[in-house]
């Protein structure tokens, strides 16, 4: 009995630093919020819309994508200055539990990076009222879903570490494609700044052989002693499933001369990254 006190205390003070943080008090608002996210996209907005006029949202979608650009610098900052670029060694990186300043930063950072993802739910919403609902594909809605709640566990119980590196990673190269999207938003004059968009399918394999690589390295240390290694085994089979899949689009679109099927295009490229 003593011995499962003290684990359940251990337990405990481990996701003490969130206290008080939004959504943070149970996985059960959260569930809510998502679950309301996917009836919406996927049955009730499409409805909704379905007699209406597409709703023009071209300065909405600028300031928010410019604004997750934003976001996603200062949390790309925050993520080295929290240990990435102050520490780390970019291998068995352990959780710092401790209530330093830096341990204390990490986790505010890593709380900031789980909100964005409740943010960057609009991208789906802008598809319903532009209704775009051939880019609402079930990669793209799955991907939406799962990333802010598996993050839920990893702010309570593991904000920092080996386990956010793939976050890092994702906040770079969202400042790449959201500037490419708030470029696009703005209109046809902007469209001659976006010769890069070839790049992005790369850009975007390119983070996932890092993340998948890089997290896979667990596996092949002697002794590294995460504590929580099915949260390394999320991340590692994420990875590899976009990488997989962003492989197979990257195949269809460049290797064999021929573009994808239209909703495997769309749900990959705007699937994004993350």
């Amino acid at each position: 009995r003593g011995s499962v006190n003290s684990a359940y205390h251990l337990w405990m003070n481990k996701s003490a630093k969130v206290e008080g943080f939004l959504l943070m008090s149970s996985p059960v608002p959260q569930t809510i919020i998502i679950g309301a996210y996917i009836y919406f996209v996927t049955s009730l907005g499409p409805k909704l819309m379905e007699n209406r006029k597409p709703f023009e949202l071209r300065q909405i979608m600028a300031f928010y994508n410019f604004g997750v650009v934003a976001l996603s610098v200062y949390m790309t900052y925050e993520f080295l200055m929290s240990g990435w670029a102050t520490g780390y060694s970019f291998r068995c990186d352990l959780v710092d539990y401790s209530r330093s300043p830096t341990a204390l930063r990490m986790v505010r950072t890593c709380w900031l990076y789980y909100f964005s993802k409740f943010i960057e739910l609009l991208d789906t919403i802008f598809f319903v009222l532009r209704k775009k609902e051939g880019q609402i594909t079930f990669l793209h809605v799955l991907h939406h879903s799962i990333m802010p709640w598996t993050w839920w566990f990893g702010v309570k119980f593991a904000a920092g570490g080996l386990g956010t590196f793939h976050a890092l990673l994702n906040c770079i190269v969202h400042i790449i494609m959201y500037s490419y999207y708030g470029l696009c938003s703005l209109g046809p004059a902007y469209y001659k700044y976006l010769w890069w968009k070839k790049h992005m399918t790369s850009i975007q394999l390119v983070q996932f052989l890092m993340v998948t690589v890089h997290v896979g390295q667990i596996y092949f240390m002697d002794d590294c002693p995460y504590p929580y290694p099915v949260f390394i085994f999320i991340i590692w089979l994420y990875g590899s499933m976009f990488l997989i899949l962003f492989l197979h689009f990257w195949y269809h679109a460049y290797t064999r001369g021929q573009r994808p099927p239209k909703t495997m295009k769309n749900g990959i490229s705007k699937s994004k990254d993350h």
